[in-house]
């Protein structure tokens, strides 16, 4: 009589660890959300203390249609940072066909138009600084210029520090072989600070620009 033993049946589980650098990425962004939050709470109590009339009179001179331009301009140009995301996890570096031909540009396309609408939103603000400073309006000029200047220059150069987180990207993809998981992964998570930085300037332009701009009105 003879007898078989069964080999005990194994399943292989596949453990999947999430990317480090993107978790690194999320990690320090949060820190510089609480620094942002910090500068929204800075703005709040220079405006309680001002008075809501003397912090609308100082206000007056801000261009708001400018500024609502280049919001707009900064805002498209996370949909175009999108747009390079979706073709970087197609591991699309370039353009398979024509230039003119939106449908068929790669990550770098995408990217290298972020980066110009970037600049262009950069040199609106300097722009924008110019106008004011010769209305009179510096940073030891009042409370409200120094609350001003502060929250919109920290994140002018916010704005910078992607830029060149793009140029980065940007010379990596053109530098490889082929694309890959590396040049897609940096992509990405590029993608996550410049979001944070579109969304930081929404928030800044709604408490220093509409609330008082309606004021105002």
């Amino acid at each position: 009589m003879s007898s078989s033993t069964a080999a005990p049946s194994t399943s292989v589980v596949q453990v999947t660890r999430p990317n480090t650098l993107s978790v690194g990425v999320i990690v320090w962004l949060s820190s510089e959300l609480m620094f942002f939050a910090g500068l929204f709470a800075m703005y709040f109590t220079h405006r309680s203390v001002a008075g809501p009339e003397a912090w609308a009179e100082s206000s007056s001179v801000l261009n708001f249609p400018f500024a609502l331009v280049n919001t707009t301009i900064l805002v498209l140009s996370s949909v175009t940072c999108q747009m390079g995301v979706f073709a970087a996890e197609r591991f699309q570096g370039r353009r398979t066909g024509s230039l003119l031909n939106v449908a068929r540009w790669g990550m770098q396309e995408w990217y290298t138009l972020t980066f110009i609408m970037g600049s262009v939103f950069v040199a609106g603000q300097v722009t924008e600084y110019a106008e004011l400073i010769q209305h009179g309006m510096t940073i030891s000029a009042s409370t409200y210029g120094s609350v001003f200047y502060i929250t919109t220059g920290f994140h002018a150069l916010h704005v910078i520090g992607g830029l060149v987180a793009f140029l980065f990207v940007l010379g990596r993809s053109f530098t490889a072989r082929k694309f890959g998981h590396l040049e897609a992964g940096s992509a990405v998570v590029t993608s996550y600070y410049w979001h944070f930085v579109d969304v930081v300037w929404i928030g800044l332009f709604f408490i220093i620009y509409v609330l008082d701009y309606v004021l105002v009105q």
